[in-house]
């Protein structure tokens, strides 16, 4: 007889904690959620308190009746899902199937998957968290109602196939609304002069013009066009360069607290290139267990669900002894503690995202790591040992040349202690010196020369994963298990696209935003939807009930269905008709959007099923064959990319823009690559390095 059962969520959770507890304990996975409300209806009782209408899901039934069978077998039964409002949930329902009573002391949380964590948790299990369980339901059952209401609504105005979410379409709108600002913003221009001033030994001083002196005060220059441009310069010439002012100061830059899943998802797409969903699946795999060499297996990662930035007093501790041991006293701040949460509800039920071994470094372990698990554990744990790290110490220095009323000055800094820079320097923001020749107040400086310059301001940018993320965050939609579902969904609905890392709405996205915005104002938007999730916390924490915020939602949104439905007029979705003839029945083929963009079907569907995708050429040669053309391509999961177009017998492909230059240096493959300060394009092959400017 197996005298304790533990129950987790997967496979590999399973694995790992099984071998740490030997063998007195069984250990089984649910694979996930084992209850839910069934697909094929609406599954809420509107009129009796909004109950759900849980089933077990299809499919599980044996499982479920392989866990009766172990927890019949079993003296104790653990419940050890993740820590979470989710993972709460699934071990209530868990509870409700075995007939584990309520108030039992059945529930095992594990913040980490180490061995002296699980055998320790395993020892203090508690009871089961009705609060957390409510939050998780209400949240499900807003979901379905919105879901389920508003679908048929567009199905029955719009096309067949549409859907809506609670917070998805808050993440489109959001979208939407930016490409409106684009649109709609009008450039100005304006333009700027740089001065090139030469000391008597040839050094040059580089300085910007920004003020202008009115009344002996200093008022900021705004320079609109050419010919003002052009006067002033003609008035500079005729004065003398003098400098006015030399200000020199200190400056500490503070190091970044540890990851939270939010910033972690947003430094890994900026650093390292990776989807939120590809971040949270790696974490995962890191949080759950790897088998190390030599250690055997072990979870790397705390839990990677967190919006807390807070850390153990032993985190701390263990952090300070590593950073005087490899770089020195001074390089240690004596455990800074970071206390401050994204936003005022935020949960700080979990610690943020740290290594749970510091003699595990990555370079210790990164022979049992994959390249990709290696760089987001790398991530993680530089950004931990630098959050207990000393400040970055800067000497800057500001100069003021005068030349009549105007006021030209020039920036420098010198980076005098890295700090935590030592092991974590933004990737955009190198911390280079800007050094500025040795002057003297009252100095005179020959002009070598001014450069004036056109510019336009810029409207803001598109979304792009991270800025997406980081925006959520601030505006309180959604909480740290929901931004990556949220991004995959959108995406998946064809609502939106991903396109050179950046979102753009579709057709359907704006069609359907409008639609929304138009007749659900009241719920889908902002601030309502961070107000749901501020009472969803508040139910977590015991102080609201779930039901009653139900009522209160749904009281609004039924006005609102009502309205929808008498008010919107069936709109007929125009299908752009093509050139190209469909070869199985000679009907001009439709341009029609999918999952991953527009596409071309025929209009005789369901007799004629034929689709294919657009051809987008972007006017480039294949650089591999020379015989086919470049041509716009996506691959399963809707990202876009650049093949050949006489595949399959050339087999080129590639993530970046191809361009017509072969490589001056080696004859190689040019590609654009595109980052926040420039676009540059460089050869692909890596033993090269060879790039350009655009």
């Amino acid at each position: 007889m197996t005298k304790n059962l533990v129950i987790v969520e997967s496979p590999a959770k399973a694995k790992s904690i099984g071998k740490m507890l030997g063998k007195n304990y069984k250990v089984i996975a649910s694979l996930g959620h084992v209850r839910d409300l069934p697909k094929s209806r609406l599954g809420i009782d509107i009129q009796n308190n909004f109950e759900p209408e849980y089933i077990t899901i299809r499919g599980k039934g044996p499982l479920v009746n392989n866990l009766k069978k172990e927890a019949k077998k079993s003296d104790n039964v653990y419940l050890a899902t993740d820590p979470d409002r989710e993972g709460e949930a699934i071990s209530w329902h868990l509870a409700n199937l075995l007939g584990i009573e309520k108030n039992a002391v059945c529930r095992v949380e594990f913040h980490e998957i180490t061995k002296e964590t699980v055998k320790k948790s395993i020892k203090s299990p508690r009871m089961l968290d009705e609060n957390l369980y409510n939050a998780q339901q209400a949240r499900r059952v807003l979901d379905r109602l919105v879901g389920y209401k508003i679908s048929p609504i567009l199905w029955k105005k719009v096309k067949k196939g549409l859907s809506a979410g609670r917070v998805q379409s808050v993440a489109v709108k959001l979208i939407c609304d930016r490409e409106n600002q684009i649109q709609e913003f009008i450039p100005e221009e304006y333009w700027t002069i740089k001065g090139y001033f030469k000391k008597e030994n040839g050094e040059i001083v580089e300085a910007m013009l920004t003020h202008y002196l009115v009344d002996n005060k200093e008022e900021k220059l705004n320079i609109k066009n050419e010919t003002e441009a052009k006067n002033i310069l003609n008035e500079l010439s005729s004065n003398i360069n003098l400098v006015s002012e030399i200000k020199e100061t200190k400056r500490k830059r503070n190091p970044y607290p540890p990851y939270t899943t939010s910033t972690l998802q947003q430094d890994a797409s900026k650093k390292l290139g990776f989807a939120s969903r590809k971040t949270m699946m790696i974490a995962q795999q890191l949080y759950e267990g790897i088998d190390i060499k030599g250690e055997g297996i072990t979870g790397l990662i705390t839990y990677m669900r967190t919006d807390s930035t807070r850390l153990s007093s032993e985190a701390v501790e263990a952090a300070k002894k590593y950073i005087i041991e490899m770089f020195g006293k001074e390089y240690s701040n004596g455990g800074n503690t970071y206390s401050k949460k994204t936003n005022k509800d935020a949960q700080d039920a979990h610690e943020a995202i740290r290594p749970t071994h510091l003699n595990l470094s990555p370079d210790k372990v990164q022979d049992s790591l994959t390249k990709d698990q290696f760089k987001l554990y790398k991530l993680i744990w530089d950004r931990f040992i630098a959050s207990q790290m000393s400040e970055a110490l800067y000497d800057l220095l500001t100069v003021k040349i005068k030349n009549g009323d105007y006021i030209f000055k020039a920036n420098g800094s010198i980076l005098k202690f890295s700090g935590f820079l030592k092991v974590f320097s933004s990737l955009d923001e190198e911390s280079n010196d800007v050094i500025i020749p040795k002057l003297d107040i009252g100095e005179i400086l020959d002009l070598s020369k001014y450069e004036d310059k056109r510019n336009f301001t810029q409207p803001p940018s598109r979304y792009t994963e991270a800025s997406l993320i980081k925006t959520m965050e601030e505006l309180g939609i959604g909480r740290p298990s929901t931004y990556s579902p949220t991004i995959s969904t959108i995406l998946a609905r064809g609502y939106v696209m991903l396109e050179k890392k950046s979102f753009y709405p579709t057709e359907l996205g704006d069609l359907v935003n409008d639609i929304l915005t138009n007749y659900f104002s009241e719920i889908i938007n902002e601030e309502f939807t961070a107000q749901l999730e501020s009472q969803l916390d508040a139910i977590a924490e015991g102080e609201l009930n779930w039901v009653k915020v139900i009522e209160d939602f749904y009281d609004k949104f039924e006005k609102a269905l009502s309205v929808a439905e008498k008010e919107i007029e069936k709109i007929e979705v125009k299908e752009e008709v093509s050139d190209e003839i469909c070869e199985k029945c000679g009907r001009n083929m439709v341009i029609k959007i999918g999952k991953y963009g527009k596409f071309l079907a025929c209009p005789g569907y369901p007799e004629c099923k034929n689709a294919k995708p657009i051809i987008e050429k972007i006017g480039v040669k294949c650089p591999k064959c020379e015989d086919g053309e470049i041509i716009k391509k996506r691959d399963k999961k809707g990202r876009l990319f650049y093949g050949c177009s006489n595949f399959p017998k050339c087999s080129f492909v590639s993530w970046n823009e191809p361009v017509s230059k072969k490589c001056p240096k080696c004859g190689g493959i040019m590609v654009i690559k595109q980052t926040k300060k420039n676009n540059y394009i460089r050869c692909t092959n890596d033993e090269c390095g060879y790039n350009e400017n655009i």
